[in-house]
C-alpha cells in the first residue's frame, strides 16, 4: 500500500505516519511540505492521499482541485486544523471521501483511514450536527462510495438504514453520541438515566459489532441502502 501524506509540518507528518503504520507492515510513505512536493509526489499507483489544506503554494483548496483533477482514482482525505463546517463541506463537495481535523484523537483518525480504505465516506460528527436533513447525502462524491451518515444532521435515508439494525430509542442515543454528548447529557436529552443510555450503548455496540463510542459512529457512517 502507498500513502501519501501532505502536510508543511513534520511533526504532524511523522505523527501521521506512526499511526497509519498500523494498517500493515508493507506500506509505502511518501511525503510532502508544500504544493510543488504534493504535485510532485502523487501518482495514480497512490492508494491514499492524506492532504493538509494550509500549506506553502497553497492558494484556497486550488490544490486539492488539482491533485483530484491529475488522478482522479486516487482517495483523498483532507487532513486540517480548520473546524469549520462550511470548509469541511467545500472540501467534500471537491470529491474528497473523508476531513480529519487535528484535532481528533489518533484512533479516530485510523477509523476514518480504515473506512475510506474500505469504500466509504469519513464526515466528522460536528458537521453533520450542523446541517439539516438531506444535506450530506447530497454532496456529490467520486467513485461508488456513498456518504451513509449518522448524527444530529444525518439524512432520513441513513437513519432509515440504522432501523434496520436499532430501535428508534437507540438510533437516538447514536445521534447524540456522534455529537459528543458523554452519557449523562445524553440521557438528559432523552429523559432517561445514565444507566439506561449504557445499556442502549451496550445493545448499540453488539448490533453494529464495535467495541467503543468511536467505532459506533464510524460503523453507522458505513450503512447504505442495500
Amino acid at each position: 500500500m502507498k500513502i501519501l501524506i501532505a502536510d508543511d509540518h513534520r511533526l504532524v507528518i511523522e505523527a501521521v505516519k506512526a499511526k497509519l503504520s498500523e494498517l500493515g507492515t508493507d506500506i509505502e510513505f511518501v511525503l510532502a511540505m508544500s504544493v510543488d512536493e504534493l504535485l510532485a509526489g502523487a501518482s495514480d499507483d497512490v492508494d491514499l492521499a492524506m492532504i493538509d489544506l494550509n500549506m506553502p503554494g497553497a492558494e484556497g483548496q486550488a490544490h486539492i482541485d488539482e491533485i483530484r483533477r491529475r488522478h482522479p482514482a486516487v482517495p483523498v482525505i483532507v487532513l486540517s486544523g480548520y473546524e469549520d463546517p462550511a470548509v469541511m463541506r467545500s472540501a467534500l463537495e471537491r470529491g474528497v471521501l473523508g476531513f480529519i481535523p487535528k484535532a481528533y484523537s489518533p484512533e479516530v483518525m485510523l477509523s476514518a483511514v480504515r473506512l475510506v480504505l474500505a469504500g466509504g465516506v469519513y464526515v466528522p460528527p460536528m458537521m453533520l450536527a450542523s446541517l439539516p436533513p438531506g444535506v450530506v447525502a447530497g454532496l456529490p462524491h467520486v467513485g461508488s462510495a456513498a456518504p451513509a451518515t449518522s448524527g444530529g444532521g444525518a439524512s432520513s435515508q441513513t437513519l432509515e438504514h440504522l432501523r434496520n439494525v436499532l430501535t428508534e430509542r437507540q438510533v437516538e442515543v447514536l445521534q447524540l453520541l456522534s455529537q459528543g454528548k458523554p452519557n449523562k447529557l445524553i440521557g438528559r436529552a432523552l429523559g432517561i438515566s445514565e444507566g439506561t443510555v449504557k445499556i442502549h450503548l451496550a445493545a448499540i455496540f453488539r448490533a453494529l459489532n464495535v467495541r467503543n463510542r468511536t467505532e459506533a459512529v464510524v460503523a453507522a457512517q458505513t450503512l447504505t441502502e442495500a
